[in-house]
């Protein structure tokens, strides 16, 4: 790449940067630039800078044949500034992206954190919520930027329908619990469980219907350690889970109105739920990774 042809030539030549500067009439701030793939010299400059370091256009372009005109070597370095543009945007992109995933990781252990420590139960209720919901907030407002899908995308419209039926769950059972904890809701112990049954019966539902239309992505869906790690894999745990989710509620709650441990037939339901998904498509993986290997 030019910016490395420069260093590389300045350096062979002895020059620091403000001294390459001042020979070529430009602040030492210009060079950095040049030598950081940030810009490139237009073509007077880097005719000059040509000449002033003893070598080639071609050379610095890390070209073999010599630009025959002054038109076409400033269409080449119009392209190296498109191509510097792009990369420089990726790099930005990848940097902010990398922030979001921070503040969302770190909205998640806080709320662990405050789900452990605080003794008060609205307060906890609350502070959790609030974290929660921050972190899948800021999860919709940058899908794109997280996933690298474009805005006019299809698939980008369903990881938003997604995420905003997520935070809905979450402010429902977060407002529930909070009433709850107030005394301005009362559940019969027979009430209570009908009602968990039927959020987590909906939630169920509502991740079947939209699973297999979410895109792979690292974000939003059954984040295994396998499915993440290839789009094959996902889009079968993904495709199964749509099929079993409506069977496994209608067993959840036929079990609920019929076995009195509720607590082992929604832990029953769940195991079910996620394991024959992720079990499938944990041996699918397995053995396509032991055929890569072979």
């Amino acid at each position: 790449m030019i910016h490395e042809n420069i260093k590389h030539f300045r350096k062979a030549k002895g020059l620091s940067q403000e001294e390459l500067a001042v020979k070529l009439h430009v602040v030492r701030q210009t060079v950095s630039k040049w030598e950081n793939g940030l810009s490139v010299p237009d073509a007077d400059v880097l005719i000059r800078l040509a000449n002033v370091l003893g070598v080639s256009v071609s050379q610095l372009l890390g070209i073999e044949t010599e630009p025959n005109n002054h038109q076409a070597l400033a269409d080449q370095l119009a392209g190296l500034n498109e191509q510097l543009a792009l990369k420089n945007q990726q790099e930005r992109n990848r940097l902010q992206a990398g922030r979001k995933r921070g503040t969302i990781l770190f909205l998640t252990f806080l709320a662990m954190l405050v789900a452990l420590i605080v003794k008060n139960e609205l307060v906890s209720l609350l502070l959790t919520g609030m974290c929660m919901i921050s972190a899948a907030i800021i999860l919709y407002r940058n899908l794109a930027l997280l996933t690298n899908e474009t805005t006019d995308d299809l698939r980008i419209g369903t990881l938003r329908v997604t995420t905003l039926i997520n935070i809905g769950f979450l402010i429902i059972g977060i407002l529930v619990a909070c009433l709850t904890a107030l005394d301005v809701i009362t559940f019969s112990e027979n009430g209570e469980k009908i009602f968990a049954m039927s959020f987590i019966s909906c939630i169920m539902l509502a991740s079947g219907i939209l699973c297999p239309r979410i895109p792979y992505n690292r974000y939003t869906g059954l984040r295994l350690p396998w499915t993440i790690r290839d789009e094959e894999t996902w889009k079968i745990a993904h495709n199964i889970l749509g099929h079993i989710s409506l069977p496994i509620v209608l067993l959840y709650v036929a079990c609920t109105l019929t076995v009195p441990d509720f607590e082992l037939v929604t832990s029953g339901a769940m195991i079910l739920w996620i394991g024959i998904p992720g079990g499938i498509s944990g041996v699918y993986y397995l053995r396509k990774y032991h055929s890569h290997l072979g």
